[in-house]
């Protein structure tokens, strides 16, 4: 019997109570909305004073509120008015809800490859997917571990091109000191269940830019000009708005993100100190001036050592009840039947028929760092409502299932 199955531990899970940080803040909001009697956000206060007060918190000049992350990225690029065919360049290592959006303003994804030791895009990556017809470029923090931003931020600024931040995992996350989701120029985040705050689902764009802000206020509010002299649905656009519900737990939350993102860093500092002499792993690489906020704690497993990979090291660590997850996504995006069947717009592909034939070519070989990353990565849970006891609990179920591999093998 493996030595991870003697005892098990019940650790907080993000998608209940147990690893979720709610209580007499979020219900004295709730209950003032209701006693307002003033749900939708064109006329209550909470959804515009959890805007501007995230906009504080970050240093940002404009924020609003919309629907999901999925919505921030579509505010996002709908703010920029691509053409159809603009191609937009992305990362292969994603959700499809960052995905969805290009396709759906009529633009091309073309997928960069990605640092494996991070599974983010790189200045390098994105360069090698750039052309005449690349309009944007969207990078993922992932995990809540920061992109090398100088580079690509120095790349994009060369070639003219605006570079909307994926920081649906980053909340907290900084490089050089800044929040990620400012430096470049629009910044997305999600309110998700399991994010690091929120209101079950949401999102949040940013801008310091006042032509963009006033676009994404528009987009999210189906175009029209609430507060114009003369209004009018000025182009076409959708309703992402939240309610006045969300916004007063969004709220709430915002107020306790700074100790959550500490209390994850702090765990993630002891269980990094608990894993850093086990042979084979590697804890979550840094680049130079980023701070990790830790969405999720990344390890990397060495081949040479444990040949069949995250998926071994996984079953083990579920009869201790660590609910880890190799390869975080199953495949890279593209390998999804969207991108490989060209599943759009009924039959017609739309708008994947716009794009150049190697924007479609799609075969694992021409994305090598995506591959390694994604066959070598395992990834661990961790949020607010973690003790050390938990991290200890974690750290010895995976000292004792990697002991365990690599006995199996001598």
């Amino acid at each position: 019997m493996s030595s991870v199955e003697t005892t098990t531990l019940t650790l907080p899970n993000d998608q209940d109570a147990s690893g979720r940080d709610f209580g007499i803040e979020e219900m004295t909001a709730l209950d003032a909305v209701l006693a307002s009697g003033t749900l939708t956000s064109t006329k209550g206060a909470f959804v515009k004073n959890f805007e501007r007060e995230f906009a504080e918190h970050i240093g940002a000049s404009h924020a609003y509120a919309c629907a999901s992350g999925s919505a921030a990225v579509h505010t996002a690029l709908a703010a920029l008015d691509l053409e159809p065919g603009d191609e937009v360049i992305t990362t292969s290592i994603t959700d499809m809800g960052a995905l969805a959006p290009i396709l759906y303003q009529a633009a091309i994804p073309v997928f960069a490859d990605v640092d494996p030791r991070t599974c983010n895009v790189t200045a390098a990556t994105i360069e090698a997917a750039l052309s005449a017809r690349t309009r944007a470029i969207i990078v993922t923090h992932l995990f809540g571990n920061p992109c090398e931003m100088e580079a690509i931020l120095e790349l994009a600024r060369a070639r003219h091109l605006p570079v909307i931040e994926d920081a649906a995992q980053a909340f907290g996350a900084r490089y050089r000191g800044r929040h990620v989701g400012t430096l470049g120029t629009i910044g997305c985040f999600s309110l998700q269940q399991g994010k690091h705050i929120t209101c079950g689902e949401g999102g949040i764009v940013v801008t310091d830019d006042p032509a963009l802000a006033r676009r994404m206020y528009l987009y999210i509010n189906k175009g029209w000009g609430y507060g114009d002299p003369h209004p009018d649905h000025y182009f076409l656009a959708l309703n992402y708005r939240i309610s006045e519900l969300q916004g007063a737990v969004a709220l709430a939350q915002l107020g306790k993100l700074d100790r959550h993102v500490e209390i994850r860093r702090e765990r993630a500092a002891a269980l990094t100190n608990a894993l850093a002499d086990v042979p084979g792993l590697e804890v979550p690489y840094v680049y130079d001036g980023a701070e990790h906020s830790y969405w999720k704690y990344a390890l990397r497993l060495d081949p040479a050592i444990y040949p069949e990979g995250p998926p071994a090291l996984a079953r083990l660590l579920k009869d201790a009840n660590v609910a880890a997850v190799p390869r975080y996504i199953a495949k890279p995006a593209f390998m999804c039947e969207v991108f490989q069947k060209r599943r759009t717009f009924g039959t017609s592909a739309f708008p994947l028929t716009l794009a150049r034939p190697e924007t479609l070519d799609y075969r694992l070989e021409r994305f090598p760092g995506t591959a390694e990353g994604l066959a070598h990565v395992l990834v661990l849970p961790i949020n607010e409502r973690y003790e050390l006891e938990h991290v200890s609990y974690v750290a010895d179920a995976v000292r004792s299932a990697a002991a365990d591999l690599r006995s199996a093998r001598a």
